[in-house]
């Protein structure tokens, strides 16, 4: 029963997206699409231990979670009151949404998740709503993994979200991948979005592995697809260049016990050549097509620096300096500043770098940020001033929510006290 559960789990992971944004295009309410959705997933657990799993389980639960929402609209149009003027606008639009759910009920699953990044990236909703909602429902990711990605408290997310949907739901907005103006409208925000779902998966904020290959797979694939709408978009294959990469670094940021490598000592022989072949290509063709690069671009252009170097030594630090100058010119952000402070200690000196960290103290946005004082920590080591680092080692292990990042911060912090 526990093999059959967590198997059913798995398949949840990877079709609940899936599901949720082909209900959403007919039900028109992504809070109700993934009510429907979840009660297609106890069905699931309920009726699969004894029966089997289907062969197509994508589609037995695409199913299940129509029949549900097909009786709870003829459900509902029994409990109104037929001679109220509310009682029948609603029932004409719950008509139109039972006769496409009759329609579509023995439909296969098609690839619905691209128009639900979309539809939750209205312009209607404020950037950091589009952004955590659309987090929430593709990346499947927990509240608490979305306020770590935007540096913010999970009652902020929480809250975010939670009006997002209800603007969605009072809005008569097309659930549907939009075209040519309004398309590119909301493009930025959904790469933004993209990203994000790939950086939760490069870097986990929680859990035992600090890596998951899952999504940033999902990430990959969304912006792939992005790339064939939009094919003459430089700042989608910006962020494709950036992700293929940075993901062809996967086989070389552990070690044999799991522990996370750092990418100047990582074996640079476990790079996936491919991946940075088709990373340099989407970027070539990127830069090809304007002379103003924009933040994907930039950080591309940053990633293939690290790929093209045989060795770590062989790095263009200055070069690297330099496009983090221009990323800062085009998107003002703390943690945009703190890798600069990091590529000028290495191109021109840690006392330099260290400078530049200490600049952004006092922001905000950094002080539960866990790599602000492992920055300092990696500057004060190389200037010898041992003590100092070993205490910011251990303050960055306790502000990082990573189970394997603070114990490789802890060994840091204890190799400067030998």
């Amino acid at each position: 029963m526990t093999d059959i559960n967590a198997t059913i789990s798995a398949l949840w992971r990877m079709e609940s997206a899936k599901i949720i944004g082909g209900l959403t295009r007919i039900v028109r309410d992504i809070g109700l699409a993934e009510e429907l959705a979840q009660d297609a997933l106890v069905a699931a657990l309920e009726q699969w231990p004894h029966e089997g799993i289907p062969a197509n389980p994508g589609a037995w639960l695409m199913t299940t979670a129509k029949r549900r929402a097909i009786d709870r609209f003829r459900r509902n149009r029994m409990m109104r009151d037929k001679n109220a003027e509310l009682a029948q606008e609603l029932d004409a639009r719950e008509d139109v949404s039972v006769q496409l759910l009759e329609a579509t009920l023995d439909d296969d699953i098609g690839d619905e998740r691209l128009a639900l990044i979309f539809a939750a990236c209205h312009p209607d909703l404020a950037a950091e709503a589009r952004a955590a909602l659309t987090l929430r429902l593709l990346g499947g990711l927990s509240i608490a993994e979305i306020a770590r990605a935007f540096l913010s408290s999970e009652a902020a997310i929480a809250q975010r979200i939670t009006r997002a949907k209800r603007t969605l739901k009072e809005g008569s907005y097309s659930f549907e991948v939009p075209h040519g103006a309004a398309r590119d409208a909301r493009l930025q925000t959904v790469l933004q979005v993209i990203y994000l779902i790939f950086n939760e998966g490069y870097a986990a904020s929680s859990g035992e592995d600090f890596l998951r290959t899952r999504l940033c797979e999902e990430a990959m694939r969304l912006n792939r697809i992005l790339a064939e709408l939009a094919p003459g978009e430089p700042e989608v294959l910006g962020l494709m260049g950036l992700m293929e990469i940075q993901a062809s670094r996967f086989g070389a940021r552990r070690d044999p016990n799991g522990q996370p490598v750092l990418l100047l000592e990582q074996d640079r022989q476990l790079w996936d050549r491919l991946l940075i072949r088709r990373g340099l290509s989407a970027l070539t063709r990127a830069e090809k097509l304007t002379q103003h690069p924009g933040p994907y671009q930039l950080q591309a252009a940053i990633a293939a620096c690290h790929a093209r170097a045989r060795t770590a030594e062989e790095t263009d630090w200055k070069q690297i300096a330099a496009l983090y100058a221009a990323l800062l010119g085009v998107m003002p952000s703390p943690v945009v500043a703190l890798n600069q402070a990091v590529a000028i200690g290495m191109a021109f000196g840690p006392e330099l770098g260290l400078q530049h960290a200490d600049a952004l103290l006092a922001v905000p946005e950094l002080q539960a940020y866990h790599l602000l004082p492992a920055v300092r920590a990696d500057l004060l080591h190389k200037l010898g001033r041992l003590p100092e680092a070993a205490g910011e080692y251990e303050r960055a292990a306790g502000l990082a929510t990573n189970p394997v990042d603070q114990k490789a911060l802890r060994d840091r912090a204890a190799s400067c006290r030998l």
